[in-house]
């Protein structure tokens, strides 16, 4: 897939200059870019296109095994405690200092899926089971939202954006967002089924055929 990149507070340039981030900031890349159009395609219709009217799954699968083929560290709690370890308190993705989350949910979840890179990296009275040091938010662009057949209240990389600049003062550590684009050859047009549920029905563009 491909996708584009926002910073915040000096982000990208610690993942691309230091040492220590470096080599996991290429996986993370690598496994994006290894995700073709077909890939989601043939997952989408195999697995959710008779009960999702998005690609969110898809993509999202695909890029847990991805990050799995370089052996990221999935579903990791920030902290020991018991008391806290449940989803509202885990990571999607950790390793090397680095956390990542992959946000493709209600825009209302953006302030809280911002937050959590920062308590995954900052000193904390409750005893943590990971330290980060850096956050990067995986989300659709506008473009993926509405050519991927998502939801129209999903956060989205701009969206992302628009919170950094009221969170600031509460975004301590560095961040990275990240925006996936759209499929080149196909998009999904939604529809309602007999059962009067929103689905989705693969489309190609007109140029498809030259783009694979």
């Amino acid at each position: 897939m491909d996708f584009i990149v926002y910073s915040h507070r000096h982000g990208k340039n610690n993942l691309e200059t230091d040492s220590q981030f470096t080599n996991t900031w290429l996986e993370i890349q690598q496994a994006l870019s290894n995700i073709t159009d077909e890939m989601i395609l043939e997952l989408h219709r195999e697995k959710y296109i008779e009960s999702n009217k998005s690609l969110s799954k898809a993509i999202n699968q695909l890029i847990k095994e991805q990050l799995a083929a370089f052996r990221w560290s999935s579903e990791s709690y920030i902290f020991k405690d018991n008391r806290y370890k449940n989803k509202a308190w885990r990571l999607d993705f950790a390793k090397d200092s680095i956390s990542v989350e992959v946000a493709f949910n209600h825009s209302g979840t953006i302030a809280w899926n911002l937050m959590k890179p920062v308590i995954a990296s900052e000193l904390n009275h409750v005893e943590k089971a990971v330290q980060t040091k850096i956050g990067i938010i995986i989300s659709a662009t506008n473009e993926l939202r509405d050519s991927g057949g998502f939801d129209s209240a999903i956060g989205t990389y701009e969206k992302y954006i628009e919170h950094l600049v009221p969170l600031n003062t509460q975004l301590t550590v560095p961040l990275v967002i990240v925006g996936l684009k759209r499929p080149e050859t196909f998009y999904i047009e939604t529809y309602k089924n007999s059962e009067g549920k929103t689905r989705g029905r693969i489309k190609y563009y007109d140029n498809a055929e030259s783009l694979i």
